[in-house]
């Protein structure tokens, strides 16, 4: 049992109150062991059926997960408010922070030239009756989506507060608790995090260089999942990007399945080297959507979400009798950012120096003969047969990266690597890093 907190409670109830509420006051940090039920069971006194049971209430809530011989763990991202260092491992002073997975703010536009003027432009102070998508954001987004490739001419267009915000309202609007999902594995751990949340059933699909394998997509499908999350471009955390001959594919195996929910992530947007290829719409309810966190900053918390009729009416409807709307400031502000030619060179200024970085650190990695995925984006993914020994190491070295755990259903480890914060002259002494930290020492010799 934790040194750090003793569970207490002699019913089902009161035992997984005690761990949420251990939780929640940071006692239990992420991926930390709980007692078996055995154990636990015999400690407090109760039977292991009661134990059991508070075990398969905290799962289905998304509070803790069990992993086989790993045992039962809190989740990464647990649903219970809590301090920030209880969820995530803490980066020590002078430790390289690549482990975020957020864009470098050396490279993002300045938001104060664009906030004075939408403060100058305002206009008068918006109501409720009047506050909704806003027209003029609206249309300027379907000739973007277009010009992409993303079939929206005819779609229905919507914003929401981010992508995270756009999948949970299009998922709870279709799917009900116990549901399966088709996700990308390994994928983006936000999504699998949301799904134990909602108590939705994530079902794998292995991705390769060109996104989701269709054949393992088929068989999420006939095992009964209800909805597929694919992201575009720029995957979390494998940087794929889906290509064209995929998406063909991909749409084939939906076509025989025209009751499932299709959402398409392509939150990389303005920061994404390779164009979009939709595998939508191709059944009854699709949607795509397409955040502004990555190129204009994550504090600018709003995305555009495109889809069939009645799929986006669905998400209009649960927001106006929830949050009501996305703010119009921020989609006025968004709206000058895209009108901002300054902005729009700063924004592929950035896209080319990630892509910089990227293919540099896969080419370092490579040289040294380690196996590097990273077409798109702003990470690399690194196999390691070893996840725990990788991410310590790399942290005794300098570097704080993110353990494959955190975006894993059943894929084999690995390491993800955010090149935001990097600069180029850091990366052969990173790639040596990684080496010596994926590799047995006798096995390893720093490239000169």
């Amino acid at each position: 049992m934790s040194a750090q907190y003793q569970v207490e409670g002699d019913s089902a109830a009161s035992i997984s109150a005690s761990i949420e509420e251990g939780v929640r006051k940071g006692d239990w940090v992420f991926g930390a062991a709980l007692p078996s039920v055995r154990v636990l069971a015999e400690s407090l006194r109760v039977s292991p059926a009661t134990v059991s049971k508070a075990y398969q209430e905290l799962r289905q809530r998304g509070v803790i997960e069990t992993e086989g011989r790993r045992g039962t763990r809190i989740r990464s991202r647990p649903p219970v408010a809590g301090p920030r260092s209880a969820l995530l491992l803490p980066v020590p002073d002078g430790v390289r922070d690549l482990s975020s997975g957020e864009p470098d703010v050396r490279l993002l536009p300045p938001l104060g030239p664009a906030l004075r003027a939408v403060a100058e432009t305002n206009g008068p102070p918006q109501g409720y009756a009047s506050s909704a998508a806003m027209p003029e954001l609206i249309e300027a987004a379907r000739p973007r989506l277009v010009a992409d490739g993303i079939p929206a001419a005819d779609a229905e267009i919507t914003v929401t507060s981010g992508t995270l915000d756009a999948v949970e309202r299009l998922l709870t609007a279709h799917l009900r608790a116990g549901d399966a999902v088709a996700v990308e594995d390994p994928g983006w751990a936000n999504l699998i995090d949301l799904l134990a949340a909602l108590g939705l059933r994530p079902l794998p699909v292995p991705v390769d260089r060109q996104g989701p394998d269709p054949a393992a997509m088929a068989a999420a499908l006939q095992s009964g999942a209800r909805a597929a999350v694919i992201t575009v471009r720029a995957q979390n955390p494998t940087g794929a990007a889906v290509s064209e001959a995929r998406a063909e594919a991909l749409r084939a195996v939906f076509a025989s399945h025209p009751g499932v929910l299709v959402i398409e992530d392509d939150h990389a947007a303005e920061l994404a080297e390779e164009p979009p290829h939709c595998v939508g719409p191709v059944t009854g309810s699709w949607a795509l959507t397409r955040s502004a966190s990555k190129p204009f900053g994550p504090d600018l918390r709003i995305a555009v979400l495109a889809g069939d009729e009645a799929t986006i009416a669905r998400v209009v409807g649960r927001m106006r009798v929830g949050s009501g709307w996305v703010s119009t400031v921020l989609q006025r502000l968004l709206l000058h950012l895209w009108r901002d030619d300054e902005v729009t060179a700063a924004v592929s200024e950035a896209a080319a120096a990630y892509g910089r970085r990227r293919r540099a650190l896969c080419d370092a990695l490579q040289a040294r003969g380690l196996a590097a995925a990273g077409d798109t984006g702003i990470n690399v993914w690194v196999p390691v047969s070893d996840e725990t020994r990788a991410v310590g190491l790399l942290r005794e070295a300098g570097y704080a990266v993110a353990p494959g755990s955190l975006f894993r259903v059943s894929a084999p480890p690995g390491v993800r690597i955010s090149v935001g914060p990097l600069d180029e002259e850091e990366i052969p002494a990173l790639a040596d890093a990684v080496a010596a930290a994926v590799r047995p020492p006798a096995l390893y010799a720093p490239t000169r």
